[in-house]
């Protein structure tokens, strides 16, 4: 007797050894999920950076991004403005008032035990 072909057509798996090969693909998909979410925030990361260096090096670059939101902000039909003033502008009004005769902002009294 000679045997030339073999095929199985069913094969029954315990129930146990089908919820352990189970719980192996649902780690092996979560596990990849997880490596595709943090290469996701790591580009996203050295992009914030990448548009720190660019807004750094052109100073004006941020009033235009300014600029840019109040146009989108505006597109929205939105019924609030808001309007970002730079920070600069505070420092130099601050200046301002502290080389005109001393007229600061007056200070809170000091608390005695």
């Amino acid at each position: 007797m000679k045997v030339t072909n073999v095929e199985v057509k069913q094969v029954d798996l315990p129930e146990s050894m089908l919820r352990a090969m189970a719980k192996q693909a649902e780690a092996e998909r979560e596990k990849r999920s997880k490596i595709i979410h943090a290469e996701g925030e790591f580009s996203a990361a050295q992009r914030l950076v990448d548009a720190a260096r660019l807004l750094s090096s052109e100073p004006v670059s941020v009033q235009l991004r300014y600029l840019q939101t109040l146009t989108e902000i505006g597109v929205e039909k939105n019924t609030t403005v808001v309007f970002p003033v730079p920070v600069d502008f505070f420092s130099g009004i601050q200046k301002l008032l502290s080389t005109s005769g001393g007229t600061a902002a007056p200070q809170a009294p000091a608390k005695t035990a």
